[in-house]
């Protein structure tokens, strides 16, 4: 923007020295210009060198918008969906949700994400989820089926499809419901009957085929009170190949930290365990807890998700901690995208860490929280001052993990802000920036914005 006062004339003359081409302007708003640099030359820069000149109000890049992510699905714009965006419709808590489309405008597909549901199999033609389903390479199969030892996990029962749903249901196809992830493979692992009721054996089959057949997380809407070693042993053989196991906390209104459930209450750091909120943002009244042994809460009552008597059919008014552990699952997948050089640890810890405290869950569960997508997908930047000496140049360090777009600003008075750096946090998730000037000179302040 150039200075009031100063001629159009210096101010070409000025583009010419620095071989900047003019791309347009607006005369209505002082004559702001838009600028295209020579090739080689940096922003921060081309920034810096028009700031020094005194021919310009201000110098910034040509920063990048964009839309924002709500998908078209029928079931998610008329608000039947709260778990995933709840502005107090039906008698709900205004944002007693997970933040979903603050997080979709960050993240929404994990398509090279498979995610294993272990359940009573997926209708796999179902609109809302056959562009999901996973497609067994070796065979054309999209599973397997530990009751019949075949490649045809089909569901005769409706709880694998419901899950399936909640975690992955296609997004912004016009139809239907949408998941926690628009787009992710879904692996169906049939490991439960019609009857709802599984042999050990036939689960631990489900595990080791998602595990040998390429499946980043397991998620396992199922509990019961009796230990296995050989159910443990083989969570535990998946946590050795990084595989993320979910699990549901229960639905018996017991605290599990004293009568335990199973996978739940498996002391392995590869699992997470999941309680059920309500769209009031308290914990669902049948909803399983515990201090120690459930990790966080997702949304878990009056769910609306795919079902299995037809290609269109759904299903709502839903309770269960079975619908909470895919809302989990289908958050993980979306980080296991966003951050794909960490490890199944480091992966929940951004989970956990990002769940939003709530009061109705204090002494209920580890964090006391909610799922919270976007703050799992973004989290907060931070600056760490590194000057040490009075009169060095002022440095800080921006953390904000890696491949963040950050826009360094500057101010003498905390009310007018300049950018001063644009800049990319490397895979270690930060960069340092260096004022440049004696920090005994003159007070600058400094603030850090990000998109992402």
């Amino acid at each position: 923007m150039p200075k009031p006062g100063v001629s159009p004339a210096v101010i070409a003359g000025f583009h010419v020295q620095q071989s900047v081409r003019v791309r347009g302007q607006f005369a209505g708003i002082g004559g702001l210009q838009v600028l295209q640099l020579p090739v080689g030359e940096s922003v921060p820069t081309a920034i810096a060198t028009y700031q020094q000149s005194g021919l310009v109000e201000y110098a910034e890049p040509d920063f990048i918008r964009h839309l924002n992510a709500s998908p078209n699905d029928p079931k998610y714009t008329d608000g039947t969906l709260w778990g995933l965006n709840n502005t107090g419709q039906n008698g709900g808590v205004a944002d007693a949700d997970i933040d979903a489309p603050e997080g979709w405008d960050l993240l929404n597909s994990a398509s090279n994400i498979v995610v294993a549901v272990l359940d009573t199999g997926i209708r796999s033609t179902h609109e809302d989820l056959a562009t999901n389903v996973w497609v067994n390479p070796l065979d054309g199969g999209y599973g397997w089926n530990a009751l019949t030892g075949t490649n045809n996990p089909a569901d005769d029962e409706g709880h694998g499809s419901l899950v399936s749903g909640a975690l992955g249901a296609a997004g912004n196809n016009g139809k239907g419901v949408v998941g926690v992830a628009w787009q992710v493979r879904i692996m169906a692992c049939k490991c439960f009957n019609s009857a709802r009721t599984a042999f050990d054996s036939d689960i631990i089959t489900c595990i080791e085929f998602a595990r040998t057949n390429g499946a980043r997380i397991i998620n396992a809407s199922f509990d019961s009170p009796t230990l296995s070693l050989s159910l443990s042993n083989a969570i535990y053989g998946a946590r050795n190949d990084g595989i993320i196991l979910v699990a549901s906390a229960g639905n018996s209104a017991v605290d599990i930290d004293t009568s335990p459930r199973y996978p739940a209450c498996y002391n392995i750091d590869n699992i997470v365990s999941v309680a059920a909120t309500t769209r009031n943002d308290t914990l669902w009244s049948l909803s399983n807890f515990g201090a120690t042994n459930v990790d966080l809460a997702a949304p878990g009552n009056q769910i609306t998700s795919t079902f299995f008597l037809a290609n269109n059919s759904y299903i709502g008014s839903l309770s269960g901690t079975s619908f909470s552990a895919p809302y989990v699952a289908g958050a993980c997948a979306l980080m296991l995208v966003k951050y794909p050089a960490e490890t199944h640890q480091e992966i929940i810890a951004r989970v956990l860490n990002a769940a939003d405290p709530l009061p109705a869950l204090a002494n209920k569960c580890v964090t006391g929280g909610r799922l919270n997508l976007r703050k799992a997908l973004s989290p907060p930047i931070q600056l760490t001052p590194l000057t040490t000496a009075v009169d060095a140049p002022f440095r800080l360090r921006v953390s904000a993990g890696p491949n963040r777009i950050c826009v360094v600003e500057a101010s003498t008075n905390l009310t007018g802000w300049s950018p001063v750096l644009t800049n990319t946090t490397a895979a270690a998730g930060w960069f340092d920036y260096t004022n440049g000037v004696p920090a005994n000179t003159l007070i600058h302040f400094f603030r850090v914005l990000s998109e992402l």
